[in-house]
C-alpha cells in the first residue's frame, strides 16, 4: 500500500536492485540459448570433415558456408553479454551494463533462427530432394518466429496496461 492507501503495483527495488535483478533473468536465459548455439555450431564446424561433405554440390556448400558464418555470429552475440558485463564491471555501469546485453541477446534469437532456417534448409535439401523443401523450411521458420517473437510481441501489445 502507498501512503495514499492505494496498492501499489510492482517491485519495491531501487535501480541498483533492478538491475541486479534483471541481470540475473537475463543470464539464465543466455545460459539456455548459448547451450543450444555451442552443440549446433559444434555440429556444423564437424561436417565439413566428413566424407560426405566433398559430394555436396555447390550451392549447398554455400548454403553450409553461410550457416556456419550465421552460427559464429550468433555465438558471437550471445557470449557478448558475457564480455561486456567483465569489462565493464566496478564501473556502475550495471543498468547500462543490462540494457546492451539484453539488445546482444535479442539479436542472438534473431540470428538463430537464421541459423536453423540456413541448417534446415540444408539438411531438407539432402535428404528430400524436392520442391517441398523451400516450403516446409518457410513453415518451420514461421512456426519459430511465431513462438519467439510473434506470441510475446502479442502478450506486450495484450497486457501493455497492466502495470
Amino acid at each position: 500500500m502507498t501512503p495514499s492507501g492505494a496498492q501499489r503495483e510492482g517491485r519495491d527495488e531501487s535501480p541498483e536492485e533492478r538491475a541486479d535483478r534483471r541481470w540475473n533473468e537475463l543470464l539464465q536465459e543466455v545460459r539456455v540459448a548459448q547451450t543450444g548455439v555451442q552443440i549446433l555450431f559444434g555440429f556444423l564446424l564437424t561436417v565439413v570433415f566428413t566424407p560426405g561433405f566433398a559430394s555436396l554440390g555447390t550451392t549447398n556448400k554455400r548454403i553450409y558456408v553461410v550457416t556456419v558464418l550465421l552460427g559464429a555470429a550468433t555465438t558471437g552475440a550471445l557470449i557478448g553479454p558475457v564480455s561486456f558485463h567483465r569489462l565493464v564491471t566496478g564501473r556502475q555501469l550495471k543498468p547500462q551494463t543490462v540494457t546492451w546485453a539484453s539488445r546482444m541477446t535479442l539479436l542472438g534469437v534473431v540470428l538463430l533462427l537464421a541459423t536453423v532456417a540456413s541448417a534446415l534448409l540444408l539438411i531438407l535439401r539432402i535428404a528430400m530432394h524436392n520442391a517441398a523443401v523451400p516450403w516446409v523450411t518457410g513453415g518451420l521458420v514461421a512456426w519459430l518466429a511465431l513462438c519467439w517473437f510473434g506470441l510475446p510481441a502479442w502478450a506486450r501489445h495484450r497486457y501493455a496496461g497492466r502495470g
